[in-house]
């Protein structure tokens, strides 16, 4: 009997995104750590699209990090790092316990970076190669959420981010906070599927760096363990055992933070005693963070936005779980943000970690395009776009200052004032990143602190002969919230110019 013929209409291809596979025929030889041979290494790199494509998106991040590191002078925070740095490893710690509110990790790195020299490359340097680092993180986040198409849009979303970009060019812990949670992620993800001790373990493990990097970061570890005791609430009700291996996360994650819990508790309750004088506080916050990590453009806020919903539909439809996942964590992290930013001052930048579930679910949006049109041109396609709508704003990143111009303006002080001139900064604080770049010893001028009107009276009364310079940032509304400093300084100097957000008074 002839075999009967298919029909060429019913043998039309599936859309099923599975069928999405840049490598084509080609298998990866490389399983576990014994696998990790020359090569091997060199038919992945020779053969594999995706291994080629992060290797690319890899080097590029890494130029756009490197590139112009020193080009902006230390501001304000990164002054505040330099100097908690230079501290001994046991006076970071008392530094942060006595009320820094910024976990001691990133204090210690840099304190040992500080050893090889000191400058903005060096005290940028770190943060640099985590932010480089993440790139590849990313990847396998998104490999493990979904598959290898996922991960490597995810990974092109992070090494173009303007965002990522410029907090890997700040002598600050928050690309190094994002790349523990992201690498965190990539455990928890596996740990969701195969729920084994090990996934668990590196879970915890790396949670806790994180948090040692960041403490808001807390918030996001805090969320997944909701999500995953909620995911097995009918495994554990059936049996109480079924709770071990996310206990152990838990358990790990406790004992490898604990004194900064400890300490985290206690600075909780000081940075909460009285309302915020500065930061963004409600929607506006939530509104804020997610405008910046959309390239700063609302704009592209709303196809990130678009994207991120498809993302979230194509997640759910693949498996329900993963989408709720991803709301799930968001909505949480959003609340307690939302809430916690009227009790304590908060700025977007300490929400950098929600880029990875963001990221993540717009990556995924691929997923239904190419159920639409079945072509591996999608991947591509997408991974364009998110390059594409970024390259505008890094083309104006690198030849404009984008933080106070500290080290120009000491020059023109340096340039404007006399022996026996007084240089007064309003508020105080503002010392650490103008004396990082000036040295009223060398300038032979003195040196004043100001924080409230009595001090500008006190030092204005010891004024003499001399000039009297007054430096001047918007830090001074935060401290000075009812503006009487301002009047005062209106009332009793003339403005002498700007430089950026840093104003200079001269006395009248």
């Amino acid at each position: 009997m002839a075999k009967k013929r298919d029909d060429p209409k019913k043998s039309k291809k599936s859309h099923d995104i599975r069928e999405c596979n840049l490598d084509g025929e080609f298998i990866s030889p490389l399983h576990s750590i014994r696998d990790f041979t020359a090569g091997n290494i060199k038919s992945v790199l020779v053969n594999s699209r995706y291994a080629q494509l992060l290797l690319s998106l890899t080097v590029a991040g890494l130029f756009l990090r490197f590139f112009n590191l020193g080009f902006n002078s230390i501001w304000l925070d990164e002054a505040a790092t330099y100097n908690a740095s230079l501290g001994t490893f046991s006076g970071i710690w008392q530094t942060m316990a006595a009320g820094d509110f910024n976990p001691p990790l990133f204090y210690w790195i840099e304190h040992v970076m500080l050893m090889v020299g000191n400058n903005e490359v060096i005290l940028r340097f770190v943060p640099a190669l985590f932010g480089i680092l993440t790139i590849p993180v990313m990847y396998f986040a998104g490999k493990e959420f979904m598959d290898r198409n996922v991960g490597i849009i995810a990974a092109a979303a992070a090494a173009f981010s303007p965002f990522l970009i410029f907090y890997s060019q700040e002598a600050r812990a928050y690309s190094m906070a994002l790349f523990f949670i992201a690498f965190a992620m990539v455990f928890y993800l596996k740990a969701l599927k195969e729920n084994d001790i090990k996934n668990w373990a590196l879970f915890g493990g790396l949670s806790a760096f994180a948090f040692w990097s960041h403490f808001y970061v807390f918030v996001l570890i805090a969320s997944l363990v909701v999500y995953a005791l909620a995911l097995q609430a009918q495994n554990i009700r059936e049996n109480i055992k079924n709770i071990g291996t996310i206990l152990l996360a838990v358990v790990l994650f406790s004992l490898a933070s604990l004194p900064l819990i400890l300490v985290t508790i206690q600075l909780f309750f000081t940075r909460t005693a009285a309302p915020p004088t500065f930061g963004l506080q409600g929607f506006n916050i939530i509104y804020q963070i997610l405008v910046l990590i959309s390239g700063a453009s609302e704009i592209l806020l709303v196809l990130f936005a678009a994207l991120f919903i498809v993302g979230i539909v194509q997640a759910y439809l693949t498996d329900k779980k993963q989408g709720l996942l991803l709301v799930s964590i968001l909505l949480l992290t959003f609340i307690i943000t939302y809430v916690m930013s009227y009790k304590m001052p908060m700025e977007p930048r300490h929400l950098i970690f929600v880029i990875v579930p963001v990221y993540l679910g717009v990556a995924s949006s691929y997923g239904m395009f190419y159920r639409l049109w079945n072509t591996r041109g999608i991947v591509y396609l997408l991974m364009a776009v998110l390059v594409l709508v970024n390259l505008p704003m890094l083309a104006s990143y690198y030849t404009e200052y984008s933080k106070d111009d500290w080290r120009g303006f000491s020059g023109q002080i340096s340039n404007l004032t006399q022996p026996g001139d007084k240089v007064v900064l309003v508020p105080g604080y503002i010392s650490l990143p103008f004396d990082y770049y000036y040295s009223n010893a060398t300038d032979r001028t003195l040196e004043y602190q100001a924080t409230t009107v009595k001090d500008l009276q006190t030092i204005s009364a010891a004024r003499g002969n001399s000039t009297m310079f007054y430096i001047v940032t918007s830090d001074i509304f935060a401290v000075n919230p009812n503006g009487d400093e301002v009047a005062w300084l209106q009332n009793q100097t003339k403005s002498a110019g700007m430089n950026g957000g840093i104003v200079l008074f001269v006395s009248r």
